[in-house]
């Protein structure tokens, strides 16, 4: 099985995938435009910041398992990889510590000027008078869009500063809020209004894109603090930059909208970063959250090569559209599968799901299927007279579950 790696990932997770016999080449030379005519025959391909376009997807003949080594999937092609069966997966929670001292980091910073303070010392200035304008964070109120894993490490980091906190996230109740310790917002503009400083640690979806906009900026307070350590495009740049001249704002932001893909390259909007305290999307960048991700890629792929499954899938059906479940419980004989599956293709019915359980001394096994649509009696009847099968059950399936 072949392995391609873009993008820098750790020696370890590179060792760890050799180990496991796999075929390991790194091209840190690759970008979106020229990784569809170098994916050959690649079967599972790991990115970090690389764009994984249709037409990589399109161009792989035997790709089947797409890894991103972060958390966000939004630099790879879902709709493709699903149409194609082709599994994605990532690596949620190991980069959380990382991302929240940044965005920790990035909130004392833009409230103490500290960047601002060290360009003049650095240039020769001492401007102590102005540098020590700063409102102090102790007491003031956390807002914090999205209650993930990040989110609420933000959270508990926040309290240790001595700050209150509100949230707003969609699966977010005012009882689970309570519970959690944390105050609630109904809307991302009611936390707006409440806020001394809100920090941002949503997705990126069509329905989140530049949810940090003008109504939002608009309801914040004069001087209030932004952080975004997320996605860039959640915040409308362009009605940033009209609210930090018109409102005071002190932003802290390690993504950007239409930020460079890549370790190295060129920066133009010179004017956004000296508006701002910023960093170059480095928040999953420490050792620990590299060599966390790099322990859960090695996992991932262990997983695939040995079920065939691999952990962390985030492009799998939510909900089977199938509408029965068809159970047979038969002895553990060539052809009888094949016997099930040739009976339901002979009245049209597809297979959504399956699953073949073997019991000990592997004589008997348990076959369950969801159809998309009701066998006929006739077929249900064959079935139960095959002498290689035990029980057959027929049943709608639970629209609960």
């Amino acid at each position: 099985m072949n392995v391609l790696i873009l993008d820098k990932l750790s020696a370890n997770a590179v060792r760890g995938l050799e180990e496991l016999g796999l075929n390991v080449e790194v091209r840190t030379d690759l970008d979106a435009a020229s990784l569809p005519g170098a994916i050959g025959l690649a079967d599972i391909l790991i990115v970090r910041s690389t764009k994984v376009t249709t037409a990589t997807i399109q161009a792989a003949t035997r790709l089947s398992l797409i890894i991103r080594a972060g958390a966000g999937v939004d630099t790879i092609d879902m709709t493709t990889a699903s149409e194609r069966g082709i599994y994605v997966a990532n690596c949620p929670g190991k980069n959380t510590a990382a991302v929240a001292e940044l965005a920790i980091g990035l909130l004392v910073a833009a409230d103490r000027r500290i960047v601002d303070a060290t360009v003049a010392l650095r240039n020769g200035a001492w401007r102590k008078k102005e540098f020590g304008k700063a409102r102090g964070l102790a007491g003031r109120t956390l807002g914090i869009l999205g209650f993930g894993a990040i989110g609420k490490a933000v959270a508990e980091r926040a309290a240790g500063l001595g700050m209150k906190v509100v949230v707003w996230s969609r699966s977010l109740t005012p009882e689970a809020a309570e519970a959690q310790g944390v105050g609630y917002a109904s809307s991302p503009k009611e936390l707006a209004v409440v806020c001394d400083a809100v920090s941002i640690h949503l997705a990126l979806t069509p329905e989140t894109k530049h949810i940090v906009g003008p109504k939002f900026l608009d309801a914040l307070r004069p001087g209030a603090i932004l952080i975004n350590t997320s996605r860039g495009p959640l915040v409308d740049t362009s009605a940033l930059r009209a609210a930090i001249a018109a409102k005071g704002l002190r932003v802290g932001l390690d993504v950007f909208e239409n930020e460079p893909v890549g370790a190295e390259a060129d920066w133009t909007d010179k004017e956004l970063a000296s508006l701002v305290t910023c960093t170059p999307h480095i928040g999953a960048s420490t050792d620990q959250a590299t060599e966390a991700v790099a322990d859960e890629v090695v996992r991932i792929v262990e997983l695939f090569v040995r079920t065939g499954r691999p952990a962390g899938t985030v492009n799998l059906c939510d909900r089977s559209p199938a509408k029965f479940r068809l159970m047979v419980r038969h002895l553990n004989r060539v052809g009888v599968l094949a016997y099930v599956l040739h009976s339901l293709r002979e009245e049209g019915i597809n297979v959504e799901e399956m699953e073949n359980t073997i019991f000990a001394g592997a004589k008997a096994a348990c076959c369950s299927t969801l159809l998309d649509q009701r066998p006929s009696d006739t077929l249900v009847d064959g079935l139960r007279n095959n002498d290689n099968i035990l029980q057959v059950t027929l049943n709608p399936c639970d629209k609960d579950a």
